[in-house]
């Protein structure tokens, strides 16, 4: 995997809105944080666009992302939120200029879109890692401290308390994956996610339990779930259920997805629509182990 360089204070880093609509309210504290780190911040030119939920239409979208990609000058390019919408331009973007001088894609949830795609079709690493609708402050937390440090380059390494449906064991792989729903949605596209020899990451929120089921059905029978080296699970977050209920946990339903596969599995990994959202770099090869606590080390 080709690894973009680092930034360094004074770089431009670029935010934009491939998905759905935010405000400059909304965005203001990111501004101030990262000018706090010593980054110069570019706005996209239709980033507080409104298009019914999304952030201006397709065309505006699909033009902002690809200026920031094109322009040689911005380091990084921050995702504002996720919601809906980065599959409706990602065939229309041209990745010419960012093949020849790659820059981190930064953002999660809907995003994981563009990494999925970047990965599969251009070898490239990305950050999975939180985005302006979720800071609040231009006081440092630790969602946002773990994107600076990822993107500075300092040493990322994680430690904390295992589940106890967690299954113990030692792995190191490419890290893959991202949004349950996204992943779901881009198989049989160009897009879709390899995932042989590597550690899966997944997150997800606002899903009906039975749709997770469904979804994780649908990942073991395509054989994403067989060939892993180890599965990491993030937050699966504001389950919904019918009447009738379904009866598991998300835990319990993608534990049971696994069962049979002799790979380490930890669940409650601090990432995704959870607090701290900790930065993960997608496409690099990490160490990742399970025994009295997780340690994932990049």
């Amino acid at each position: 995997m080709i690894r973009p360089p680092y930034l360094r204070k004074g770089d431009k880093v670029g935010i934009v809105s491939p998905s759905r609509s935010i405000t400059f309210e909304e965005v203001h504290p990111t501004i101030r944080a990262l000018q706090k780190s010593g980054l110069e911040v570019v706005l996209g030119s239709h980033v507080f666009s409104r298009f019914h939920q999304y952030a201006g239409n397709d065309e505006y979208r699909r033009n902002d992302f690809q200026q920031m990609l094109d322009d040689d000058s911005i380091k990084a390019v921050l995702c504002s939120r996720g919601g809906y919408g980065a599959v409706r331009i990602i065939d229309k973007l041209d990745f010419t200029r960012f093949l020849n001088q790659p820059k981190w894609i930064v953002g999660y949830s809907d995003i994981t879109v563009i990494h999925t795609h970047i990965h599969e079709i251009f070898g490239i690493e990305t950050m999975h890692a939180t985005m302006p609708i979720n800071i609040m402050s231009d006081i440092p937390d630790d969602s946002f401290k773990s994107m600076i440090n990822a993107l500075f380059g300092l040493p990322l390494a994680y430690s904390f308390k295992k589940n106890p449906l967690s299954r113990e064991g030692s792995a190191e792989g490419v890290l893959v994956g991202g949004n349950l729903s996204i992943l779901y949605n881009l198989m049989g596209s160009l897009s879709e996610l390899t995932t042989e020899g590597k550690i899966l990451f997944l997150e997800d929120i606002d899903e009906y339990l039975y749709h997770i089921d469904r979804m994780m059905m649908n990942l073991k029978r395509a054989g994403k779930l067989s060939g892993l080296a180890g599965l990491i699970v993030g937050g699966i977050m504001k389950m919904n259920d019918n009447t009738i209920p379904f009866g598991k946990t998300p835990v319990e339903i993608i534990n049971e997805a696994v069962t049979g596969f002799r790979y380490p599995v930890c669940f409650d990994f601090p990432a995704g629509h959870v607090e701290p959202n900790l930065a993960l770099i997608l496409g690099r090869k990490i160490k990742f182990s399970v025994g009295e606590k997780v340690n994932v080390t990049f």
